[in-house]
């Protein structure tokens, strides 16, 4: 067989007079490619870790200050005043060398401390540029004079082409807020959700807090914000997911879905062969640094640390602390399929698989008939709850299974950064542990794969990955696993635990085309606080009452940034929803006091985008309380408060670059994430080109109050009511949509 030929490195016979040795010309010529490439991909790395370093200037402006210095001291003027002629002064060896060398030298010496300091005057620069932040609290569409100077002058000190990791040494740090600015906020927050006496409890509670307790703790913070390079992350990543005990799936794992209104075939293995080449190209690109950062406005650089974990990376669990092990690099994956495990390498003769290579190989896995081992059909459930006896070490990478057995939650290796899931129709997912980063970062990679897949890759009019059939690759191997009885009784008792979690999540999901930010920007107003304040709306309708609301923000405007919090339900919401349903208000007093809602919320989450949020800064000095063993009922109060409306939005980063009006197809559905109370909702949105947003809803059959196409229908509901504030009371469409959903005629 042709494997067997391919997989033999060289043969050896013993004869009387030694050993005969018959090496492979093929492996001989793969080990030499495969060395080539790895040498190539560290000059590579090398080359581009130089260009980052150096960033915003480059190499090449090294030989300029060089050039300039030696033209200067040839017509006979000194810029260094001096400095030159001590550098010579203070050679080492100055006899062995001519007086001609050694100026040459010192010049050069000069000239390479000018240069960096020139390099390190420009990033302080624009890290002074960076830490402005007036620009995002001015209204949409109007720029100030002096915001387009800065983002002039942020233009100009950017230099041209940066790769991934060439701002981070510019970014600012996070900054920590005053304690009085926090308090006053929080307060704010809370004001809506406590009665009198609740409320005058709770400001006796901080205000006791900050008069005796809070400045030692801020003390604490500030010394790690000048010492670390943020503040907030590690501890964030260690106290709220790694230690985290809870099981992860549904309570911390997230997931990303396919194309909303295509497949591009409906063929498993070509589909999960153009995606796997797709991730690779991009790995390639993420480990060389080649990818562009991302940048507000075009311009304000994000922070790309989290993206450094993508690949090679699993969630390592442990008895009170888990940790996150990120490998180098790897040559393989694993795939999941009907209970077995398959090792696939994938590079040959020095390159990567091409998508018809990988597409004979998931071919392979899923024409294989053989059974699962003792214990490996369930195997993966290990990682859905956690247990101590759930401590081997993680082997898997990218999980791809056919869910004919109707296993998920059995089946998906949750301890892997993420999870490739494809399906027997063709279409893909994503599952992604949420420790090492956050849900932007991987959509930036999965919008990248889409777009690679449908756009560059492509397939042939049978739906197979275009190029040559290589029959010749070793095949797929099995992972062999020797698990023992009482291992295997464990696997059963947590499928069984991962079983009763994932039955009890309740999920509804679905679009809202009735209109979309086109018509929402029409309105004058923020399509996310439009949408904020109709989910405030559905909320009270659906179970009439108010509570804390959770809205993820990013920070990655500061370097090693992640989230903040927006407490979304405001005193400025409450009037506005209490305004809604009252019979008796006008549709000009509820526009007036959606708009003073409107505003609020958009001030608040650009404080959070700014360092200026609330519940990173708390959380923080109760972790400084916990190491000084400083009780504080104020803060105790704080971190236990139940988010019983949990919501994101996830951005489109590329797949907008799109022409959706040529492709009104290649559009995203999005992801979502489980509840974070048991009796509560999580909400993800994704805003799609100017006419649709796409809802993802979950809760628990297990609440008796809450109901995910309820609390949709609901969300409509409120979408349509805010929207029919801007028009005409004898608009007959909205009349209609309306009496169409009360009498529950709208099906989705």
């Amino acid at each position: 067989m042709a494997e067997a030929h391919q997989a033999v490195g060289f043969q050896f016979t013993v004869r009387p007079d030694g050993v005969d040795f018959k090496l492979s010309q093929e492996v001989i010529k793969n080990i030499y490619l495969s060395g080539v490439t790895a040498w190539k991909k560290r000059a590579i790395q090398f080359k581009n870790g130089v260009l980052a370093g150096v960033y915003p200037a480059s190499p090449s402006s090294w030989l300029i200050v060089v050039i300039a210095m030696m033209s200067s001291l040839y017509i006979r003027i000194d810029p260094s005043l001096g400095m030159i002629d001590a550098i010579k002064d203070n050679l080492p060896q100055r006899s062995e060398s001519s007086p001609t060398v050694q100026l040459v030298l010192s010049a050069i010496l000069f000239a390479t401390g000018l240069w960096l300091f020139l390099i390190y005057l420009l990033r302080y620069t624009l890290k002074v540029l960076l830490s402005y932040h007036g620009w995002i609290f001015e209204s949409h569409g109007k720029m100030s004079t002096s915001t387009k100077v800065w983002l002039s002058l942020v233009k100009m000190f950017s230099g041209r082409r940066p790769l991934l990791y060439s701002f981070q040494a510019s970014l600012p740090r996070l900054p920590v807020p005053s304690v009085d600015d926090t308090i006053h906020r929080y307060l704010e927050s809370v004001r809506p959700l406590l009665d009198n006496d609740q409320y005058n409890q709770m400001e006796i509670l901080a205000n006791d807090f900050r008069d005796f307790k809070a400045a030692q703790l801020q003390r604490y913070l500030i010394l790690k914000s000048w010492w670390a390079t943020n503040y907030v992350s590690d501890w964030w990543e260690e106290y709220i997911y790694l230690r985290g005990r809870s099981p992860i799936m549904v309570n911390s794992n997230f997931y990303i879905m396919d194309l909303l209104y295509m497949t591009p075939t409906h063929r498993q293995a070509a589909r999960a062969g153009n995606v796997v080449h797709a991730m690779l190209q991009y790995r390639r690109k993420l480990e060389r640094g080649e990818h562009a950062p991302l940048r507000a406005l075009g311009t304000v650089p994000m922070c790309s640390t989290q993206m450094e974990r993508m690949f090679n990376t699993t969630r390592i669990p442990g008895i009170e602390t888990d940790i996150v092990q990120h490998l180098t690099d790897r040559k393989h994956l694993v795939v999941y399929h009907k209970g077995r495990f398959f090792q696939v390498w994938l590079y040959t003769g020095g390159r990567h698989l091409l998508p018809s290579e990988l597409e004979t190989q998931f071919q392979r896995i899923l024409n294989d008939t053989s059974e699962p081992q003792p214990g490996e059909l369930k195997l993966a459930a290990l990682t859905c709850p956690w247990m101590p006896l759930s401590r081997q070490k993680r082997q898997a990478k990218v999980s791809v299974f056919s869910l004919s057995t109707g296993l998920t939650f059995g089946s998906l290796w949750f301890d892997k950064s993420f999870t490739l899931i494809s399906y027997p129709n063709g279409k893909i997912g994503i599952n992604a542990e949420h420790s090492w980063a956050d849900a932007p970062i991987v959509g930036h990679m999965w919008e990248y794969v889409l777009a690679t897949d449908c756009f560059h890759l492509g397939y042939t009019e049978e739906g197979h990955c275009k190029g040559d059939v290589n029959k010749g690759l070793p095949l797929p191997t099995r992972l062999q696993w020797q698990i023992p009885k009482e291992c295997q009784e464990v696997i059963e008792t947590s499928y069984l635990s991962a079983k009763q979690i994932a039955d009890d999540v309740d999920f509804h999901g679905y679009l809202f085309t009735d209109f979309g930010k086109g018509l929402i920007k029409k309105c004058r107003t923020s399509p996310d606080a439009f949408i904020q304040l109709a989910l405030q709306l559905a909320q009270f309708r659906d179970q009439g009452v108010f509570c804390l609301t959770y809205e993820s923000s990013m920070t990655r405007m500061f370097r090693d940034g992640r989230t903040e919090t927006v407490r979304s339900c405001t005193s400025e919401a409450v009037a506005f929803v209490r305004a809604m349903e009252d019979a008796d208000a006008t549709n000009a007093q509820r526009l007036a006091l959606f708009r003073k809602a409107a505003d609020k919320h958009q001030n608040m989450y650009r404080l959070a985008m700014t360092g200026s949020g609330i519940d990173r800064h708390l959380f923080c000095l109760y972790i400084v309380s916990k190491y000084l063993g400083v009780d504080s009922p104020f803060l105790k109060k704080v971190l236990s408060e139940p988010w019983k409306l949990s919501t994101s939005q996830t951005p489109q980063q590329q797949l907008n670059l799109v022409d959706i009006n040529k492709f009104p197809k290649y559009v995203g559905a999005g992801g979502g994430f489980g509840p974070v109370a048991d009796d509560g909702y999580g909400v993800s949105y994704i805003i799609v080109g100017e006419n649709l947003i796409t809802f993802h809803i979950s809760c628990k059959f297990s609440c008796p109050n809450t109901d995910s196409y309820r609390f949709g229908q609901n969300i409509q509901k409120a979408m349509l009511d805010i929207q029919g504030l801007f028009k005409p009371e004898n608009d007959e469409k909205v009349v209609e949509r309306r009496k169409h959903i009360e009498n529950g005629k709208k099906h989705i």
